[in-house]
């Protein structure tokens, strides 16, 4: 029987990935992002392999990630599978010497944003007595590094949250897992560094990062599991990278 996954975050990194890799194996993907440009070019490269729809909307918005949801046509409406991919870093600064602003993009998208699409989707699992919900953390929410404060914080309330619905959720038939990774070279840093792209770009010199290939294939693993299978929560880093402090370059 063909399924349907919602995911957060396919404008790029992991959650693009993760939709190729999906499409690959014919599941029905629900598109999710603020950059429709990008939703439209993503949705024209797999519409030969899967059915697609698109939802533009910022995870921030709890009345539009309600709207969005409701709004889906009738065969997308049967949700099986939600990936909670949508994140960001924002500035990598002491805690004295942070920025309200980015604390509060972090814990908005992080974690608000998490239980904003969440609240939006569990309804219908409940309902039908099964679904799958994959949170996509970070190694940052098993162990906190100097100057990561607030955005360390939000990735430990992404790990209290996976714990937290699995609880609720099992009695409902509902499987809930978290994928954390460790360094992945994205646009990730990027975006912490608002632009900053020779600094970005160092964060990945020197080794060989993890690729969004590499979490989406987890991904895949993880959903495609028999029923009576629950990867409850897997960490995982690059071969250099032996902790969030200790990382090997040549």
């Amino acid at each position: 029987m063909k399924k349907t996954a919602f995911i957060t975050g396919t404008t790029s990194g992991i959650g693009r990935e993760i939709a190729r890799e999906f499409a690959k194996h014919n599941i029905r993907l629900i598109l999710c992002g603020r950059r429709q440009e990008r939703l439209d070019e993503l949705q024209t490269e797999l519409n030969s392999l899967t059915e697609t729809h698109t939802l533009n909307f910022d995870v921030r918005n709890n009345e539009k990630v309600a709207a969005a949801v409701a709004s889906l046509p009738e065969n997308f409406q049967t949700i099986d599978i939600l990936i909670n991919n949508a994140g960001n870093a924002h500035g990598k600064d002491s805690i004295q010497n942070g920025s309200v602003d980015d604390w509060d993009a972090m814990i908005d998208i992080n974690v608000k944003g998490l239980l904003y699409v969440s609240k939006a989707i569990i309804p219908q699992m409940v309902e039908q007595k099964s679904g799958h919900i994959l949170n996509i953390g970070s190694s940052a929410g098993k162990e906190v590094y100097p100057n990561g404060n607030v955005y360390c914080a939000s990735k430990h309330a992404v790990d209290a949250l996976n714990q937290g619905m699995r609880m609720d959720l099992h009695a409902h038939g509902i499987r809930v897992g978290a994928i954390n990774p460790g360094l992945v070279e994205t646009e990730f840093s990027d975006v912490r560094f608002k632009g900053d792209t020779e600094r970005a770009e160092k964060v990945y010199q020197g080794y060989q990062p993890l690729t969004p290939q590499d979490i989406a294939e987890i991904a895949y693993f993880i959903v495609s599991r028999p029923a009576h299978v629950n990867v409850a929560d897997l960490m995982v880093m690059c071969t250099a990278q032996a902790s969030n402090t200790i990382l090997k370059k040549s």
